[in-house]
């Protein structure tokens, strides 16, 4: 651990938080209206989904915590589920917005395999990413400008994922309602994502 971050360090965290922030504010703003319109399932299932997985995942945050402090690696305990999770995020990002042609027990399955695969990796890589902050740097106040960096590049994610979401879901696809457009979509987000982290 040192205790003056350079800028290069700073924003490279900043990043990390962009990252998880657009694909976080997508599910928020959009997964609902996607399961519904574009997939097809009843709100009732959805909302369901919903809860059920939420429930489960906050049971999961501290189980990650605690393997991610009992990882030894030569990038130390935290930087590995960076490295090694940022590839399966995306992946699992696109997957939860793929529609295969199931029938409707198919669809429910598949929406609740995906959008549980995909909040365990997101555990997987933001409770590891939220733990560097303590060991990048011993001096509160780098703590305090890292923090900060944090904050201001998840509002720029999520802003830029507001801003070009529906413009992207519509020139790939022609309409909110087009799963290619959403697919495609989310691949871009999904790349961006994976270079950010």
């Amino acid at each position: 651990m040192h205790d003056k971050i350079s800028l290069k360090e700073k924003i490279g965290y900043g990043l990390g938080d962009a990252a998880s922030s657009m694909f976080w504010k997508i599910f928020s703003m959009y997964l609902l209206f996607f399961y519904t319109d574009v997939f097809g399932l009843a709100p009732a299932v959805v909302g369901t989904m919903f809860l059920i997985t939420r429930i489960w995942d906050s049971c999961f945050d501290p189980i990650v915590g605690i393997i991610a402090d009992r990882t030894k690696s030569k990038w130390g305990k935290f930087r590995p589920y960076l490295l090694w999770v940022a590839i399966p995020f995306a992946v699992i990002g696109v997957l939860t917005f793929y529609t295969p042609d199931f029938d409707e027990k198919g669809k429910i399955i598949y929406a609740y395999v995906t959008y549980s695969a995909m909040m365990m990796i997101y555990s997987l890589i933001n409770v590891p990413y939220a733990s560097l902050l303590g060991v990048m740097s011993s001096d509160r106040k780098e703590r305090n400008t890292l923090s900060s960096y944090r904050m201001v590049f998840a509002f720029g994610g999520s802003l830029l994922a507001l801003w070009l979401i529906e413009p992207l879901v519509n020139y790939f696809g022609g309409s909110l309602n087009s799963k290619t457009g959403w697919l495609a979509t989310i691949a871009v987000f999904g790349v961006i994502t994976t270079i950010f982290f």
